[in-house]
């Protein structure tokens, strides 16, 4: 039997669809050990869920392709790059914990998501544009593991086919048919109704990506003992194996791909939201911050600096779908089995700001979306159908595939949106909240720092968005709507 009832979202709630209700007529919410202070369904996030859903947006597949990354800039530039950039995310990710509340770090008003945060610190213009290049960016990352996941679920096929006809084979296979077959995944996943009910698929897709790491690390480890030497140079790939413009386009990539590599900002708040109190959720989310990253530079480097010294400059662009392993075939067919699983989870992760972002959008417009159905699911709780939900979504995941298969070089897109989204929401917004809401004296030493940090990480944003650029322009050249094989 199906059941309707409705939900409701008071006081302007923006926390992905947490519900509250009366209990027994009693109207003080907050006093209930069922409901937080304002009012809502009490959160269970703590430092291990928070971490891992950190470590589900932080380690994507890019990780595979920080060798690549490496054979650009060479030994001396790649490591320092890479401390850098760590050291920029974790900074920042601390300014921006101190802004999910406004005023009192415990009992200050909540910021339910990183829009709601520029706009009741900055005001003004900045959360239009906040919410301009977060939810583009959100949406291109969607577009982009799809893209992604399909070329693993090719790689396993092709690896299957050079196994059993010989390296000489070119094995070619269509990205279609794997697109979709992700895409029908995904219509599946994206009626888990809200981020707080991600956390089992956050927790799966981090050992997944700790799993298909750790393949590609110890094949590394492994091509370095079988050959006895550490390939690569000091400055990275030379002038006369390529052009001079090569070169630059390719320095500006890798530095791109290492700064985006940490990029997780524009989900920070969203996944502060998940945490409960006390201690407070800055601190929470500040020791949770400190345990992803330092997991997360500890593996990127591993798996970069083994990676460009298995292969030296000619590292490929994914060590485990470039090829740059053969054998054991096995092995590699579990290491991109892996990489879809944990992009299945990290696309949620990146999708649900989005689904709730419009969600409440159109509850506002149009309250009877709000309708739910209760399904009863035999030997489990009852299932909330919402039509809205059912309907909206499954559209969004159709768009976005179909998209996925009409540009699917739109990874140098993706890049450029990510170099587009570095700056501003990982640098500069933090960097500005911050100096407001702790009133940081104009030409301090502080407030002097703070905005030549973000005036350098600018120039990162602008010379990868080049790069990308770049890349774009020879894509197009070959390009063929529908039509890729690998």
């Amino acid at each position: 039997m199906v059941e309707k009832s409705s939900r409701t979202n008071l006081g302007h709630h923006q926390d992905f669809g947490m519900e509250a209700y009366s209990i027994d007529g009693v109207s003080s919410q907050s006093e209930s050990k069922f409901y937080d202070d304002d009012g809502h369904v009490k959160r269970t996030g703590n430092v291990w869920t928070t971490s891992s859903h950190i470590i589900t947006a932080v380690v994507g597949s890019g990780v595979l392709s920080l060798a690549w990354a490496m054979a650009q800039m060479g030994w001396v530039a790649g490591p320092v790059v890479m401390i850098f950039f760590s050291a920029v995310t974790l900074y920042t990710t601390s300014l921006l914990a101190d802004c999910y509340r406004c005023g009192d770090p415990v009992t200050g008003k909540r910021n339910y998501t990183f829009m709601d945060a520029v706009q009741s610190i900055l005001g003004g213009y900045y959360d239009t544009f906040c919410g301009v290049v977060q939810y583009s960016n959100l949406y291109g990352t969607a577009v982009g593991y799809t893209i992604a996941a399909s070329i693993s679920m090719m790689a396993i096929k092709r690896s299957n086919c050079f196994h059993s006809s010989g390296v000489k084979n070119p094995c070619h296979v269509s990205s279609n048919p794997y697109m979709i077959g992700f895409g029908i995944i995904q219509i599946l996943f994206s009626q888990i109704p809200d981020f707080h009910k991600t956390w089992w698929l956050s927790i799966v897709a981090a050992i997944m990506s700790f799993a298909y790491s750790t393949i590609g690390l110890a094949l590394g480890i492994a091509k370095v003992a079988e050959t006895g030497t550490f390939k690569g140079s000091l400055t990275g790939v030379r002038i006369g194996t390529v052009t001079e413009a090569t070169k630059v386009w390719g320095v500006f990539q890798g530095l791109g791909d290492i700064a985006f590599a940490y990029s997780y900002s524009q989900i920070l708040i969203e996944i502060q939201d998940t945490i409960k109190s006390p201690p407070s959720e800055a601190k929470t989310m500040k020791k949770s911050a400190k345990i992803s990253i330092g997991v997360t530079t500890t593996f990127y480097m591993l798996c970069g600096f083994m990676g460009y010294a298995a292969f030296g400059d000619s590292a490929p662009g994914n060590l485990l779908t470039g090829f740059g392993f053969f054998n054991p075939y096995w092995l590699i067919d579990i290491a991109n089995a892996a990489i879809v699983i944990h992009l299945v989870g990290a696309y949620q992760v990146y999708a649900q700001p989005l689904f709730a972002f419009v969600e409440k959008w159109a509850s506002k417009r149009w309250p009877e979306v709000d309708t739910e159905y209760k399904v009863p699911i035999p030997g489990f709780s009852p299932y909330n159908l919402s039509p809205f939900r059912l309907v909206w979504r499954t559209v969004f995941v159709i768009i976005t595939t179909i998209v996925a298969m009409l540009i699917p070089f739109f990874n140098d897109v993706l890049g450029l949106l990510g170099a587009l989204g570095f700056w501003p929401l990982s640098v500069f917004l933090p960097v500005q909240m911050s100096i407001k809401q702790k009133r940081t004296p104009r030409w301090s030493s502080r407030w002097i720092g703070m905005q030549i940090l973000s005036v350098v990480c600018l120039i990162v944003s602008v010379a990868a968005a080049v790069g990308s650029v770049a890349s774009i322009v020879l894509d197009l050249q070959k390009y063929k709507p529908f039509h890729v094989d690998y």
